[in-house]
């Protein structure tokens, strides 16, 4: 499950930055952020306004759909890995996209936004155990406030807890920036090559929930 947890917390930092370098400001995992954007793509004039104001209605058909459909982790793992290969395939032959406002544009957007619903969807619906792998903020809150308790001395129950929590979430805010920074490098360096990279990990992280689920437990025979 750790594996799981940090390849998908570093490819929601990479599609985030990929998306944003590649589609004009474009945020596809921190939806909301995109607010910000819009309101700041109608002040300069740039391009990309109506691909920002679509993203979040998007992002909440796609959760909708995954609940209602009640799909298996695998199902949604696979959804995840088709779409990003999608936008991969789009980006790659139709870009760069000068306009963000395009039709190819914003196919590809809305490959890389539903992906990222997805997994949001996955981490509430399958994956609750396991810290947050998309935004960072909420965790890295948390980080600092057990980080706090550890520091402080607090009784021995809340800073056994608050040490386990931070074993689990720095290793997911630590893969997510990771992310970032490899999404940076790889567009600078190959444009919209860099989006070969998320199906790439999308499929690993599939890959490892399928032998996982074949391992027998502990104690079985």
């Amino acid at each position: 499950m750790k594996a799981i947890q940090s390849l998908l917390s570093f490819n929601a930092g990479y599609v985030d930055t990929a998306g944003f370098l590649a589609l004009h400001g474009l945020f596809t995992t921190h939806v909301t952020g995109n607010f910000v954007t819009f309101g700041a793509a109608l002040a300069l004039g740039t391009t990309g306004v109506l691909a920002k104001l679509l993203a979040l209605p998007l992002f909440c058909v796609v959760i909708m759909l995954m609940r209602l459909l009640r799909l298996s982790l695998p199902v949604m793992l696979g959804a995840q890995f088709a779409l990003l290969a999608t936008g991969a395939a789009l980006a790659m032959r139709f870009g760069p996209f000068p306009d963000g406002d395009a039709l190819l544009a914003l196919a590809v957007g809305a490959a890389l936004v539903a992906a990222m619903a997805i997994q949001n969807a996955t981490h509430r619906t399958h994956l609750a155990a396991v810290p947050a792998t998309t935004v960072m903020t909420l965790t890295t809150t948390q980080v600092m406030v057990d980080l706090a308790d550890i520091i402080r001395g607090a009784d021995a129950k809340t800073k056994a807890a608050a040490r386990r929590r931070f074993s689990t979430m720095v290793p997911g805010i630590v893969c997510f920036a990771l992310g970032c920074f490899a999404a940076a490098w790889a567009y600078a360096s190959f444009r919209e090559a860099c989006f070969l990279a998320p199906p790439v990990v999308a499929l690993a992280v599939l890959i490892i929930e399928r032998i996982g689920s074949r391992e027998p437990a502990v104690g079985s025979v």
